[in-house]
C-alpha cells in the first residue's frame, strides 16, 4: 500500500469516527410504522476502525465508495422533513458534506491518475471539475445502478394489473427507496454545466425510475433531479431521451399537493428545454392541457394555483401566439383567482394576464369587455388590501397594453366606468380621448 493509499484509508477511519460518534449519541426513536433504520443503514456504510494494514487498493475504493453514500445521505437530509430524517441533527448534515470535501481532496492525491482516467473515459476532463465533482463522476457508474434497484425496488409492476402501493412496499419497505432517492439527487446536483450533459446516459434511467415511483417523496427528488438537469443540460445532450422525460412529466401532473410545485416547475423547464423553437409542438398542447385540467378541478387549492402561476411564465413566452387556442380555458381561472383572499395570488395573476396580453395581443377572444370590468373590481377592491399598489400598480399596466392593443373594443368596454369618481387616479395613466 502506498504512502498516499495508506494516508486516505487512515483518513477515512479518522472522519468516519466523528460521526458514528455523534449518530450513537443522537436520540432516535423509529416512527411507528417504519420498517427501516437510517441510522443502522448509516452505520452500515462507516468503516471500522483500525484500519486493516492489508487492505488493497479495491478495497479503499469500496471503503470511499459507501462513506460517500454515508455524507449524501446525512447532507441531503438537510433539505427534507420527512419522517426517516427528522432525528438528524444540522451539524451531523453539516459535517459530513465537509468531510467529504476532506475525504475527495485526499482520494485524488491517492487515485489521481485512476481518476482522470475514469472521468475522460466519460467524456469529461479532469482539469476542468474540482476534486469533489472528480469523485462523484467516477462513483456514478458504480453507484447509479445500485441507487436505481433500490428505487425500483418497492415500485409498482405495471404490467400486472395491481394498484396496491402497499404490495409492492410489502416485497420491500418503500424507505430503502426514499433514502436512496435523497442519495441520488445529492449526486446529481454536485454535477453542473457543462459537465452533466456528457452523463444524461447515467442520470437519466436513474431519474425516470425515481419519478415513476408511487412515494410523492421519491417523486419529488427525482422532480428535483430534473429541474437540476434542466438547468444544467443543453436540450441536444438529452438526445432520445426527450420524449420520455416529456411524457413522464404530463403523466405526473396529477401529483399530490406536497410535490405539485414541483412538477410544474420541472414540467415547464424541460419543455421549454426541448421544444424552444416549436410552439406549436404537441407537448406544448398537452401539458397545458393537463396543467388546465387539473387546475379546473381545484380552483381554489391556494398552493398549487400559487405554484403554476410562480413558474409557467417561460411556458407561455414559448408558445406565443398559440396560447390563442387555450384562452376560453386561462381566463375563467383568472378572473377567479384575481379576487382571491390572497395577495400573492393576485399579484402573480396580474403578472401572467400581462404576459398573455404580450404574447398574443389577446386576438380573437370575446373576454376583452369582461376583463376591463374585472380589473376595474380589482382595482377599487386593492383599498382594502396590504399590497394595494402594487396591485393597481399593475392593473394600470394591464389596461394600458389593453387599450394600445384593442383601441376602441377598450374605450367601448370601458367607457361605462368613466364617470366612476374612484377611478379619478387611474383615468391619467390610461389617456382616453373624449
Amino acid at each position: 500500500m502506498s504512502e498516499s493509499v495508506s494516508t486516505l484509508h487512515n483518513l477515512i477511519i479518522h472522519l468516519s469516527e466523528p460521526i458514528r460518534r455523534a449518530l450513537s449519541e443522537t436520540q432516535f426513536t423509529p416512527t411507528a410504522g417504519t420498517n427501516i433504520s437510517v441510522k443502522a443503514i448509516l452505520d452500515s456504510l462507516l468503516p471500522r476502525s483500525p484500519p486493516n494494514p492489508n487492505a488493497g487498493d479495491e478495497q479503499i475504493r469500496a471503503l470511499v465508495k459507501d462513506f460517500t453514500l454515508a455524507c449524501a445521505l446525512l447532507s441531503s437530509s438537510q433539505s427534507s422533513t420527512h419522517e426517516l430524517f427528522s432525528w438528524i441533527p444540522q451539524n451531523l448534515s453539516a459535517g459530513a458534506e465537509s468531510a467529504f470535501r476532506e475525504l475527495s481532496k485526499a482520494y485524488l492525491i491517492a487515485f489521481g491518475e485512476e481518476n482522470a482516467m475514469r472521468v475522460a473515459e466519460l467524456g469529461l476532463d479532469s482539469r476542468a471539475v474540482d476534486e469533489e465533482m472528480g469523485l462523484v463522476v467516477e462513483l456514478l457508474p458504480e453507484v447509479l445502478p445500485l441507487l436505481k434497484d433500490a428505487i425500483n425496488e418497492s415500485s409498482v409492476d405495471k404490467s400486472v394489473d395491481v394498484d396496491e402501493f402497499s404490495a409492492a412496499s410489502a416485497r420491500t419497505p418503500v424507505g430503502f427507496a426514499i433514502v436512496a432517492a435523497y442519495q441520488f439527487r445529492w449526486f446529481v446536483t454536485k454535477i453542473d454545466y457543462p459537465h452533466l450533459g456528457k452523463l444524461c446516459a447515467l442520470v437519466i434511467p436513474c431519474a425516470l425510475t425515481a419519478l415513476d415511483h408511487w412515494s410523492p417523496e421519491v417523486k419529488g427528488q427525482g422532480m428535483i433531479c430534473f429541474i437540476h438537469i434542466g438547468k444544467n443540460v443543453n436540450a441536444a445532450e438529452l438526445g432520445w431521451y426527450e420524449d420520455v422525460i416529456l411524457d413522464a412529466c404530463c403523466q405526473n401532473i396529477a401529483s399530490s399537493d406536497e410535490i405539485w410545485h414541483l412538477v410544474v416547475e420541472m414540467s415547464v423547464l424541460l419543455v421549454t428545454c426541448i421544444q424552444r423553437s416549436n410552439p406549436r409542438s404537441s407537448w406544448y398542447e398537452r401539458m397545458l392541457n393537463e396543467m388546465l385540467s387539473h387546475l379546473e378541478r381545484q380552483p381554489r387549492n391556494k398552493e398549487r394555483r400559487v405554484a403554476w402561476l410562480q413558474h409557467v411564465e417561460p411556458l407561455f413566452n414559448c408558445v406565443g401566439l398559440v396560447l390563442l387556442a387555450h384562452v376560453r380555458r386561462i381566463f375563467p381561472l383568472f378572473f377567479q383567482w384575481m379576487h382571491a383572499d390572497d395577495d400573492e395570488t393576485v399579484l402573480l395573476v396580474l403578472r401572467q394576464v400581462h404576459v398573455v396580453l404580450r404574447v398574443t395581443w389577446i386576438r380573437n377572444t370575446p373576454y376583452v369587455e369582461r376583463l376591463v370590468d374585472e380589473l376595474i373590481t380589482l382595482y377599487k377592491e386593492a383599498s382594502m388590501k396590504n399590497s394595494r399598489e402594487d396591485i393597481r400598480r399593475l392593473v394600470s399596466q394591464i389596461l394600458v397594453l389593453l387599450h394600445q392593443c384593442k383601441g376602441l373594443q377598450f374605450e367601448a368596454a370601458y367607457d361605462k366606468h368613466r364617470d366612476d369618481p374612484n377611478l379619478t387616479d387611474l383615468l391619467p395613466s390610461l389617456t382616453i380621448q373624449t
